[in-house]
């Protein structure tokens, strides 16, 4: 029997009210569900006496609970595809939670074509055919907040990307993160040190600004200027935006041909390359160089960067040149925080330990030690946060763990703005690891951190190293 039309939009308009307390319930079940299962385990992991078969049993339970985590990722979506690519990275997970969550990068589900042709003409102004000689039905891919299609405009001769943000995503990823808040609070009170709750409050506040796409408009016209007068030849390409037609929710750019950077392998064993001969590794070490290199450029000298460059946002065109996408997170770094920063650069490239310490203050990182050899663990902690090169003898990031610097120095307040230069960084040395190259990004950076104190007057030229001042990569990069 068919409804009454008009009680079919009561039940509708119901079932988006109830929608978020539905979507909360079903995060706080699975939540809670994987956080007891590792609690249950660290206490009957602890009667086994045997090293070997301890490591049996972790990843034993490593599996069950990525399992989990990728059905809660996969299933709520949304932004919670944002927190699988954060935490689904080799130096900061298990091994089984990364070969689950890698696989989420691309895979937020797709909205049908007639409401994003009704997004699209609303925005505009215009039907689709008026001003689009095409536009592609299927997309190129779909992100948790939206999705970018290939079409091209009338009287025109070259590709466009349309990026169209999926219709009523905005307040059910505010729900989740707020849930994820509430989590966060909990996890540093029992088992993490660190000051999770303010992490959470600058994701908040970055994914909000991405539901703007006219600030992203703004940020990358502005990254791209940058970018491009202060090198020779552009260190990454990022896409020209067609301004006249974006709108807060519909952001035209120039389409870049090039193959996702997860895609970089098959694609050299597609073309008969080694994947572990010279050619492969010197494709590799441009790409990093290119994307290192521009971030410092970036977070360093200008303050205003693009925060997210996780996987999905990388493409690698001809001749190993990558193009940066999608700038709905951008930063603006404080010349305070940009300088101290600087300056905690310096202490990780110097292996400077009391120099990491000074830093930590003036960047208002406070710490409680927990331990006696409080500033060897300071610099740890520091290397691990901040530096795509993990200290001696640490593979991943063990927050459970005893031996683990953020047990043994409880991070008590940490700035907010400064979660984007560490999820940055982080995000760098996920690609490295991916890429196989290991290498500090402070000791690469240190040119431009030494530069941007000088021009500071906080370093005189008696304090500047000479060897420093050669190329960035000389030491890293060349065989």
């Amino acid at each position: 029997m068919m409804l009454p039309s008009d009680f079919k939009e009561i039940q509708d308009k119901v079932s988006i009210h109830f929608r978020p307390w539905q979507r909360s319930f079903q995060f706080w079940v699975r939540a809670v569900n994987i956080y007891t299962g590792y609690k249950a385990f660290q206490v009957r992991v602890n009667f086994e006496k045997d090293g070997e078969k301890r490591e049996a049993m972790w990843e034993k339970q490593h599996e069950v609970a990525a399992h989990k985590l990728y059905n809660m990722c996969a299933d709520l979506g949304g932004f919670f595809l944002k927190v699988a690519q954060i935490i689904g990275k080799p130096d900061l997970a298990p091994a089984a939670w990364v070969r689950r969550l890698v696989t989420l990068c691309d895979q937020a589900p797709a909205t049908p074509y007639n409401l994003i042709k009704a997004v699209v003409e609303k925005e505009l102004g215009h039907s689709i055919d008026e001003l689009f000689e095409r536009f592609d039905a299927n997309p190129l891919g779909s992100a948790s907040i939206a999705q970018v299609h290939r079409a091209r405009l009338r009287g025109d001769n070259k590709d466009v990307v349309v990026k169209v943000q999926h219709p009523g995503v905005q307040d059910l990823m505010m729900t989740d993160i707020r849930n994820l808040q509430a989590f966060a609070i909990y996890m540093q009170k029992t088992d993490i040190k660190f000051d999770l709750y303010s992490v959470t409050k600058e994701m908040e506040k970055q994914i909000g600004y991405e539901f703007n796409f006219l600030r992203e408009a703004d940020a990358m016209e502005k990254i791209r200027h940058f970018l491009y007068g202060i090198n020779k030849k552009a260190l990454v390409s990022v896409p020209r935006l067609v301004r006249n037609i974006s709108t807060r929710r519909v952001l035209v750019m120039e389409y870049i041909d090039g193959i996702p950077i997860l895609k970089l392998g098959d694609e050299i064993a597609k073309r008969g390359i080694n994947p572990d001969g010279k050619v492969a590794a010197a494709a590799k070490q441009n790409i990093l160089k290119s994307l290192t290199l521009a971030y410092g450029q970036m977070i360093l000298k200008s303050g205003f960067f693009h925060a997210d460059p996780h996987p999905g946002n990388i493409l690698i065109c001809k001749g190993s040149e990558v193009a940066l996408l999608d700038y709905g997170q951008v930063k603006d770094l404080p010349d305070k925080l940009r300088l101290g920063y600087a300056n905690l650069v310096l202490a990780l490239a110097d292996n400077d330990p009391v120099r990491a310490s000074e830093s930590y203050r003036e960047l208002g990182i406070h710490t409680l030690t927990n331990c006696e050899d409080e500033q060897t663990e300071l610099f740890r902690l520091a290397q691990t946060m901040f530096d795509t090169q993990l200290p001696p003898g640490v593979k991943m990031l063990q927050p459970f763990s005893e031996e683990s610097s953020i047990k043994k120095i409880g991070v008590q307040a940490f700035p907010e703005e400064l979660f984007s230069v560490l999820r940055t960084v982080h995000l760098l040395r996920g690609l490295s690891v991916g890429l196989g190259i290991n290498y500090s990004c402070a000791q690469q950076w240190r040119p431009l951190a030494e530069e941007a104190l000088y021009l500071a007057g906080r370093l005189s030229d008696k304090d500047l190293k000479g060897g420093h001042r050669r190329g960035f990569f000389r030491r890293i990069f060349e065989r």
